[in-house]
């Protein structure tokens, strides 16, 4: 039996009568009943992960492969946090005979790097925290018993390398349109490239915000449920990161990248790009095929609202005017509709806000002509609400700095979590393949059926006394046929 096992029924399940007794005595406190049952499992688990892995090191130690080519050196203790709690145990450091390399073996077979202190679960429950909350609350949620620093979150989350391969469907999805909405979220910097570098302008305003861009791909809306008159995107995915100057080709190639790998673009009637207008926006239209750009109608009406609020209870009949010049006339009609406005007009600052309004339409001319016409297939553009649900609810809704790498890291986090990605996953893609071991090319496994004849050969020769295992193999020796393997194949 599992000497932790054994210890937990000579003293755990003592510990846990007394809590039972306590409890008994005082049912009202029931949080300290189930305190006092935790504590006694936690301490068992731990109790089991640390002797499983002294046993794993011992058989390295005897292990008649490993003696073929390596030397051991020393024990020495590794300390590592859990999700569970925070473990210590024993491994051996060994030398090789050949190459004078020194290693801990155990940690090559269980794909730890050197100087770890968190182990994967632990890892995905802080990014699991991370990615909602804060790198303080992450590091409390590291593990059950135990926590980390800020520091220690920043570091786990700034090394994080995020895959944009996309492999293609076995059946590729068929869709009359897919839509693509774009907007940017803006994050605060606490500096630029280094700390006390951020200028003040004459407003005293500092110049440190940071776009977050966020880009995502749907099917079209839905209700969310028969009576709701709430909709929801169909199949979205998203992407975000900071992709400045250049990198926002990188960008759009990865969006190109997904719509060919999952759906039939040769049968898609139209695709649909919405936005505000900002050049990085526009780009996608190049880099993108069979694209029709449409103006964010959010954005649109903002831009016709800031024309026109000025004129008091003529607003809502100007902005009538412009829709009509917009849908079913041309530029000069819509710029007469303007200068009727500009007429009116009174103030420096009222008139430089028209003509900015002005200019921002005609320079997305044919966008806002097919947002008004309302063509085929055209949706409202939710945008805006994922910029806030996306992005700024975890970055910028709340009084907070970034540096550039950690905002854009956190970007992409975002995106991999609300595309459903699995957070141990994730932590599983950042470790690059451990080098192999002198004497890997030797690929011999003792076999069960080998280990069975061995452990036979043992009861004759211990006679009476050793436990028979005519039927099966003992508890030991299947652990040692299970870890085998790994040790001839490091």
């Amino acid at each position: 039996m599992i000497k932790s096992i054994q210890q937990f029924l000579d003293f755990g399940t003592k510990s846990l009568e007394k809590t039972i007794e306590s409890f008994l005595q005082n049912p009202k406190d029931f949080a300290s009943f189930v305190y006092g049952v935790q504590e006694e499992v936690i301490k068992l688990g731990l109790d089991t992960i640390q002797e499983t892995l002294e046993n794993c090191d011992e058989m390295l130690r005897k292990s008649g492969k490993r003696k073929q080519n390596w030397h051991i050196i020393k024990k020495d203790k590794k300390t590592l946090i859990t999700s569970l709690g925070t473990i210590s145990f024993e491994k051996t450091l060994f030398k090789n005979k050949t190459t004078g390399e020194r290693t801990y073996l155990l940690d090559r077979i269980l794909g730890f790097k050197e100087h770890q202190r968190l182990t994967e679960d632990a890892e995905a429950k802080m990014l699991e925290e991370a990615v909602e909350t804060s790198y303080r609350k992450a590091g409390q949620a590291t593990s059950i018993s135990d926590t980390v620093s800020k520091q220690t979150v920043k570091n786990e989350i700034h090394n994080l390398e995020f895959q944009h391969e996309y492999k293609d469907l076995p059946k590729k999805k068929k869709v009359d349109y897919l839509y693509i909405d774009a907007d940017e979220d803006h994050i605060s910097l606490q500096y630029n490239e280094e700390k006390g570098d951020l200028i003040k302008n004459k407003n005293n305003r500092k110049n440190n915000c940071l776009l977050s861009k966020i880009v995502y791909v749907y099917e079209g809306i839905e209700k969310e449920s028969p009576r709701s008159k709430r909709n929801k995107l169909i199949n979205p995915h998203y992407f975000c990161g900071n992709y400045p100057g250049e990198e926002n080709n990188v960008l759009w190639d990865r969006v190109y990248d997904y719509i060919c790998c999952n759906y039939d673009v040769d049968n898609i009637k139209k695709i649909y790009l919405n936005g505000d207008g900002g050049a990085w926006i526009k780009a996608g239209k190049s880099r993108l095929a069979r694209i029709t750009y449409v103006m964010d109608g959010f954005h649109l009406n903002k831009y016709m609202i800031r024309a026109t609020s000025h004129l008091l209870d003529s607003a809502e009949d100007a902005r009538c005017e412009i829709r009509h010049a917009i849908k079913v006339g041309t530029k000069k009609d819509f710029e007469e509709v303007m200068e009727k406005i500009l007429r009116v007009t009174e103030g420096d600052t009222v008139i430089e806000r028209v003509n900015e309004s002005k200019k921002l339409i005609l320079n997305n001319w044919s966008a806002v002509k097919v947002r008004l016409k309302k063509e085929e297939g055209i949706i409202g553009c939710s945008a805006e609400g994922h910029v806030s649900h996306i992005l700024a609810s975890r970055m910028s809704s709340r009084p907070m700095g970034w540096c550039r790498i950690g905002a854009d890291k956190m970007a992409h986090l975002r995106a991999y979590y609300y595309n459903g990605g699995d957070m141990l996953e994730l932590v599983r893609k950042q470790k690059q393949e451990l080098p192999k071991a002198a004497g890997a090319e030797e690929n011999d496994i003792i076999s069960s059926t080998e280990m069975l004849s061995a452990e036979r050969n043992k009861h004759y020769e211990l006679g009476k006394y050793t436990e028979s295992i005519s039927h099966s193999l003992s508890a030991s020796a299947k652990k040692y046929a299970w870890f085998n393997p790994h040790i001839w194949g490091l």
